[in-house]
């Protein structure tokens, strides 16, 4: 990690883990799991704290259902340990796009790389 990186890391939260979080996860921290985005989930030794090191942007929507649950407490064992039985309909756990260029754009949505010419509707100008 060149010098650049740790002073960005000490002072910027969004891309990764913090200066400080890294030190606290180095002296307190007891890895967990990794879920398929390479995300780190660790808890302390008496487990009265669990977080997550994001791999790459830190957007909450990132973390899997599976390890949202066990790091609000809804389950006390880690995916790792007891994983979830999950039904045939249910669709894989994916990030919300909202706000990014990978979001959804319906047709005729200023977004749209060609914009659908609208014939159906005529702007209201005043006289």
């Amino acid at each position: 990690m060149g010098i650049l990186n740790t002073l960005l890391s000490a002072v910027t939260w969004w891309n990764g883990s913090t200066l400080n979080t890294r030190i606290y996860t180095s002296r307190k921290g007891v890895k967990v799991g990794e879920d398929d985005q390479g995300n780190v989930f660790y808890r302390t030794a008496d487990d009265s704290k669990r977080w997550v090191i994001f791999n790459g942007e830190a957007e909450a929507s990132r973390v899997d259902p599976n390890w949202h649950g066990w790091l609000h407490r809804t389950w006390d064992e880690p995916p790792t340990d007891k994983p979830l039985v999950h039904k045939d309909w249910e669709k894989p756990h994916q990030e919300n796009l909202t706000g990014s260029a990978l979001a959804y754009a319906p047709a005729g949505s200023l977004r749209q790389a060609q914009p659908v010419e609208r014939r159906d509707y005529e702007a209201w100008s005043p006289e």
